[in-house]
């Protein structure tokens, strides 16, 4: 594992500026430079580079980020070889250290390193396995292909990881899923006689891994459990090598198994991942529409895959984006994507992603199957169904298209279906009214806290952290960074450092999300001064209220004291004043 140390002092001495003209011709634009953005296609540059902050923003597709996130995009490398890319443009050697800021980082530490060292076994195996070499070969993969993907052979060995852990009844080789241990005590290795496919991480860390059976057996496919560093619902496999061609052809193909994204990268086909386990979450939709505009899931012709391709609709509806496409193939025939590819050839294969069917369509298309149209009882049932669906929907105008569909089956107009919908017309939307008039939300202050404090990290010191809620995002975000500044851990320095820094963390995700905030919403420095005191007189505010009450809610109880009352009195007249 790379210091966080070593990761600031990297982003101390390399220049963005410098490190995006290495891939893409910038141009001054006042105190910033402007492009065409390298990540989505564009004829007006709203691609922008900050040296104040170390940081890069796309204000068309959103893309954002470190010199480190930029190399991860732009190159397709996973988080480590980022860093090391970056390095040794600048000389600097490369230090590897069991450490961390935070102790989850601490405890995922050594798992992290016997998961690498299970995979550097498991891929020494393979080399030594005739049985295991033939049967890849027999499924077309080549040796350029199984290295890329770091492919391994589990030996038929009840123990056959002893060879490489000495301490073989460590607790950490169960909690990483490596091992199992029965009720008697007695342990052994989890996967045996196997193929095997590791599953990486954004910095490329070895986290989980599949195994496949060479012949029949069941299961077929088996993964490794939930443990400090795997949570299958959350991952992708295969994105660390996909993640380059993604971005080139702004599409990605979603498959079910780990050998559908080998066979098919072998054929030529390389933005393809698979997700974990039985059914795509929430998480992974989320994901994979920030990778690309246009996402196609690849399922079986069969009774399971109709199943399969049902649920990822559903649950791809709270996640649609209106300008993205989610969409769902099911190949001819009853093919998988590695049969498929390797009997018809990587053009037929790209010709039916070409046909996929927009999940607009697939929406409609399944309503109807289960309601004969043909009647009254058929038409309400259809409107019925659809109902819990078309609310989902989070792309408005995309939810107003399917909207419109179903209507015109139902025979109803479009105002009759939102209405028996419970559905806000979109051209009916009111103005929101004006931002004095806003009830903030419950965390609004603590994300315009956090917004002011990434733009300007110093500001961290002036917080005044008892009096920030711990129970959301941006609140337990804006405390990690005031307490990083305060402990010397990160420097007060630029965005982009703070960006390296929460990598990996809990916080890592809403802080980059408000990181794209702060360019789209750059104004005058003295007017976002303004807003971060106005906040934290907010802040005071809202606890002198929220101790005013308790003390209320204990007067009407009888239970107030004397001391009480009397601070309660004080408080009153501090709020009126």
């Amino acid at each position: 594992m790379i210091p966080d140390s070593f990761i600031q002092e990297l982003l101390a001495r390399v220049d963005i500026v410098d490190v995006v003209e290495r891939y893409v011709p910038l141009k001054k634009a006042g105190a910033n430079y402007q492009a065409c953005c390298p990540f989505h296609s564009e004829k007006t540059p709203s691609f922008t580079v900050s040296p104040a902050k170390q940081f890069f923003h796309c204000f068309g597709c959103g893309a954002h980020g470190s010199a480190v996130g930029f190399v991860m995009q732009y190159a397709g490398l996973g988080f480590v070889e980022a860093v090391e890319e970056l390095a040794n443009s600048l000389g600097m050697p490369v230090p590897r250290e069991v450490g961390a800021h935070s102790q989850q980082k601490a405890q995922q530490a050594p798992l992290t390193e016997r998961m690498a060292r299970a995979a550097q076994f498991y891929k020494d195996q393979l080399k030594a396995s005739p049985k295991a070499i033939d049967y890849l070969k027999r499924r077309g993969l080549t040796g350029e292909i199984a290295a890329r993907y770091g492919l391994g052979f589990a030996p038929d060995d009840w123990q056959g990881l002893q060879q490489i852990f000495d301490d073989y009844h460590s607790p950490a080789l169960v909690e990483c899923g490596l091992v199992i241990e029965n009720e008697q005590g007695r342990r052994y290795d989890r996967f045996r006689d196997r193929v095997m496919f590791p599953i990486q991480d954004q910095r490329g860390n070895v986290i989980g891994f599949g195994g496949r059976v060479l012949g029949p057996g069941e299961p077929k496919y088996l993964n490794s459990p939930e443990t400090p560093l795997f949570h299958k619902g959350q991952e992708l496999y295969g994105l660390p090598q996909a993640r380059k061609e993604i971005q080139q052809q702004n599409m990605v193909i979603v498959v079910e198994g780990y050998m559908d994204v080998v066979g098919l990268a072998q054929n030529g086909i390389v933005n393809v991942v698979a997700t974990l386990g039985t059914a795509t979450t929430g998480v992974n939709v989320q994901r994979l529409v920030r990778l690309a505009d246009r996402v196609v899931f690849c399922f079986d012709r069969d009774s399971a895959g109709d199943r399969a391709a049902r649920r990822t609709m559903e649950i791809s509806l709270e996640h649609l984006v209106d300008g993205k496409s989610v969409e769902i193939l099911q190949l001819d025939g009853t093919q998988d994507p590695d049969e498929f590819v390797r009997e018809h050839g990587k053009e037929a294969f790209v010709n039916q992603t070409q046909n996929a069917t927009r999940l607009s369509d697939f929406f409609v298309r399944k309503l109807i199957q289960d309601c004969n149209t043909s009647t009254a009882e058929g038409r309400a049932k259809l409107v019925s169904d659809a109902k819990p669906l078309l609310q989902k929907i989070s792309a408005p105008v995309l939810r107003v298209q399917i909207s419109k569909e179903i209507a015109r089956h139902a025979q109803l107009s479009q105002a009759e279906l939102e209405a028996q919908c419970g559905l806000k017309p979109l051209a009916r939307y009111r103005a929101a009214p004006p931002p004095n008039r806003l009830r903030p939300a419950p965390n609004a202050l603590e994300r315009t806290l956090l917004i002011a404090v990434l733009h300007r990290p110093e500001r961290a010191a002036r917080l005044p952290l008892d009096l920030i809620a711990q129970d959301n995002a941006e609140g337990a975000a804006l405390t990690a960074v005031a307490e990083a500044i305060d402990h010397a851990a990160l420097a007060g320095g630029n965005l982009g450092l703070m960006i390296e820094y929460f990598r990996g963390s809990p916080h890592e995700e809403v802080i980059a999300m408000l990181s794209g905030q702060i360019e789209e919403n750059a104004g005058d420095e003295g007017e976002q001064e303004n807003v971060f005191i106005d906040s934290m007189e907010r802040l005071r505010a809202r606890a002198l209220s929220r101790q005013i009450d308790e003390l209320n809610a204990r007067a009407r109880a009888g239970t107030l004291t004397t001391a009480e009352r009397q601070m309660l009195t004080g408080l009153l007249a501090q709020k009126r004043a």
